[in-house]
């Protein structure tokens, strides 16, 4: 069974990928909260340094705008006429510049010198110690000269002059170096206080106050703003935060300030460190936790998942594979025969004779211990990597894929007819039954499974005809069950058309019994030559041959019909997977309802999970559109299926019926009570309602009352019935009382 292990395999995986996905989605979640955290944290710091940064820089900016900014001069005008030398040379002139200096020096206690400059490189007075200058009036340590420019102040010269003094506005600010030390200069114009006349016209005057940046100076300017490390550079720095520049008189910067900032986002950093260290392992903690809690669950997820896939691909009574894991299978080893030149393998069909008449004899227990022997039987006649399934009551099936000649398969037949010959020991006593046994050879016979299936059938169909415990080969003169299924063809299509099938009803009861709640509408085909002919075989028949949909359109329109008169009363009709999968499906049902006048509401169409696995995208789209119309989805056969979980994750059902094959076993198997308790646990946890079918006992209706069940159906109730006893029935109170109370 390599391709169901590899199924089980892949699908057993899927919590492990589920799993390792959460992981990696929370783990990613926990970093990127964990960045983000980390990524505040800095945010805030580099905030708050530059916040602190910029403070300090704008309280040293007024600092220093405060040292070398005079206020407003409030001077007499003095007014000189004549050159300016022999201005200055009589008394009355320069005593009034000594007034003009005296009337400054309150404004230069924080300066290290003044003076008043001229055109032409001449300084007309100047001051060399301001601070010291006698308040009273009298003359102090000051010198009133005509002094050449550069003599005592070699400085003078890069800075006053006639190009530049006139660019100096009222109360502006420079600096100068002269490559030994650095000055800050405020030159005041005294034009509109001091002016007279010469040969060459007016002459203008500055009033020049300056100071030396001394490391005495920048100490007591960092002890103030509380920075450290300041110092002044002619070199650009890099910080722009941690700098000001001093801009010479033409406006270029001449130097820079710097210092080392406080940094009082690092204080808090360090200061909150071991908290923010906590909180990240707080969160890990969380992370660890949370993973081992998912791997936790993942683990219990992946092992409820090997089992429902064990049973899914697993006949439950005989432990064999079930007829999907057969399928599946075939499929895949046919995939591997290309053509008559190449491998080749057997299908063998196996029907039990007897088989009922051990049941009706022993009973059920007696003839699931029988099918439970004939399994170990047949998979003692098999080779290894054959594979032996259970298909459905007493019929195997076996996939022979060694010694697969007709002479291999003919050997495998006779060993399996002695085999099952011999006597079984069931409930003490010795059973005799036989086999009959039909074979079809691929790629000789066929190259499908449909097709290799069909033929093997016809095959057994003749073994049983010619007198059964006994195998048979299909050959091409075998054309009497063809010659029946094109017969059946004919008259079915003759029957759709002209309205000869019928609809019989099986109600759906609520789970104590008391009222019908829906019905299933089941067809039925009385053929006028045949009798009646079984769903099972027509059905078959219109799915081979094209029919199922007509045949199908009429079942739904007919049940529309009919049903219309039962007022609060949901119909069920099945939809098969080419139904389903038909273009014009959903359209098709829209149209009846309209036509039919049924309240859409009150329909319910049962699928299986055969209609959803080809196409799933498909299948989704056509539900969603029909539910849009009120009309509601059951998933039925629930639990026999291969990802029947999968598909109530995904798909809107509303209902999901629990297969009859779990109830048949339930009272002589308790893993099927197991299975049904759950599944019905399972329903209600997901808001369905849960129906149970195959109902026949009391025991079983007590036990699924008690489960939680919502609806059951079976022939402890009723079997399906015309409409009219439908009628009867529902108009009765509490029809099936006395059925419930002789059970």
């Amino acid at each position: 069974m390599p391709l169901f292990n590899a199924a089980k395999m892949t699908n057993a995986g899927s919590s492990a990928r589920m799993f390792a996905s959460t992981v990696v989605t929370l783990g990613c979640a926990f970093l990127l909260l964990m960045a983000a955290g980390i990524g505040v944290v800095v945010a805030i710091t580099r905030e708050a340094n530059r916040l602190e940064a910029q403070r300090q820089g704008e309280r040293i900016e007024a600092t220093v705008s405060a040292q070398i900014k005079l206020g407003e001069l409030r001077l007499e005008r003095l007014v000189a006429a004549g050159d300016l030398p022999e201005t200055l040379q009589q008394p009355g002139s320069a005593a009034a510049l000594q007034v003009a200096l005296r009337r400054l020096s309150g404004q230069l206690m924080d300066f290290d010198g003044a003076y008043i400059d001229g055109t032409g490189g001449t300084l007309l007075a100047w001051v060399e110690n301001p601070t010291t200058m006698d308040h009273s009036g009298h003359d102090g340590p000051h010198h009133i000269d005509a002094l050449q420019r550069g003599a005592q102040n070699s400085f003078v010269a890069a800075v006053i002059g006639d190009e530049v003094a006139p660019q100096f506005g009222a109360a502006r600010s420079t600096i100068v170096t002269d490559g030994s030390e650095t000055l800050m200069l405020t030159v005041i114009d005294l034009s509109r206080i001091v002016s007279f006349s010469s040969e060459k016209g007016s002459v203008p005057l500055s009033f020049v106050a300056y100071r030396h940046l001394s490391s005495a100076l920048l100490s007591d300017l960092a002890e103030r703003n509380r920075v450290t490390d300041i110092q002044l550079v002619t070199a650009p720095p890099a910080d722009s935060l941690s700098k000001l520049g001093l801009r010479a008189a033409d406006g270029k910067t001449a130097a820079w300030l710097t210092w080392s900032p406080a940094r009082p986002g690092d204080v808090m950093l360090r200061r909150f460190l071991w908290a923010l260290i906590a909180v990240a392992v707080l969160f890990s903690a969380i992370f660890v936790f949370v993973v081992q809690r998912l791997r936790a669950s993942a683990e219990q997820i992946e092992l409820r998942e090997r089992q429902i896939q064990r049973l899914a691909g697993q006949d439950e009574l005989s432990l064999l594979p079930n007829r999907r894991s057969f399928d599946l299978t075939l499929d895949q080893t046919l995939a591997h025969i290309q053509d008559d030149d190449g491998p080749t393998l057997a299908v063998l069909l196996i029907d039990l004779d007897r088989f009922k008449a051990v049941n009706d004899t022993y009973g059920h227990t007696a003839g699931d211990e029988l099918i439970r022997q004939v399994a170990v039987r047949l998979s003692g006649a098999v080779q290894v990597g054959d594979t032996v399934a259970r298909l459905g009551g007493d019929e195997f099936g076996i996939i022979q894929t060694h010694s697969t000649t007709p002479a291999g398969a003919a050997a495998l037949g006779e060993r399996i007819l002695a085999s099952l010959s011999e006597p079984f020991r069931i409930t003490g006593a010795e059973v005799t039954i036989g086999s009959s046994i039909g074979i079809a050879m691929a790629p000789r016979d066929g190259s499908s499974r449909e097709a290799l299936l069909k033929l093997a059938d016809t095959a057994l169909y003749e073994a049983k005809n010619s007198g059964r415990n006994r195998y048979a080969f299909f050959e091409s003169q075998m054309n009497r069950s063809m010659q029946l299924k094109r017969m059946v063809e004919d008259d079915l299509r003759h029957a759709i058309d002209n309205d000869e099938l019928m609809l019989h009803y099986q109600p759906q009861v609520s789970v104590d019994g008391s009222t019908i709640v829906g019905v299933e509408a089941l067809v039925r085909w009385q053929h006028p030559a045949h009798g009646m002919i079984p769903p099972s075989d027509f059905i078959a028949i219109a799915e081979e041959r094209g029919l199922i949909v007509p045949l199908s359109e009429w079942v739904l329109r007919r049940a529309c019909t009919e049903a219309k008169r039962w007022k609060g009363i949901r119909l069920a009709v099945n939809v098969s997977p080419i139904q389903f999968r038909h273009k014009d499906f959903v359209a098709n049902v829209i149209r009846t309802i309209a036509e039919t006048d049924f309240d859409p509401t009150q329909l319910e169409l049962e699928l299986t999970e055969g209609v959803l696995i080809e196409d799933a995208d498909a299948a989704e789209a056509a539900m969603m559109d029909i539910r849009a119309q009120g009309v509601g989805l059951a998933l039925d056969d629930f639990g026999t299926g291969y990802s029947s979980l999968i598909y109530l994750r995904r798909f809107a059902f509303d209902k999901i019926k629990i297969d009859r094959s779990f109830l048949e076993y339930m009272e002589s198997t308790g893993e099927s009570a197991i299975l049904v308790h759950s599944m019905a646990h399972l329903g209600r946890a997901l808001g369905l309602r849960v129906c149970a079918e195959g109902v026949e006992t009391a025991e079983q209706h007590r036990f699924l009352q008690a489960i939680g069940c919502h609806e059951l159906q079976g022939f402890l109730f009723s079997k399906a019935v015309p409409a009219v006893e439908i009628d009867r029935l529902l108009g009765l109170n509490n029809p099936f009382a006395e059925i419930l109370a002789a059970a």
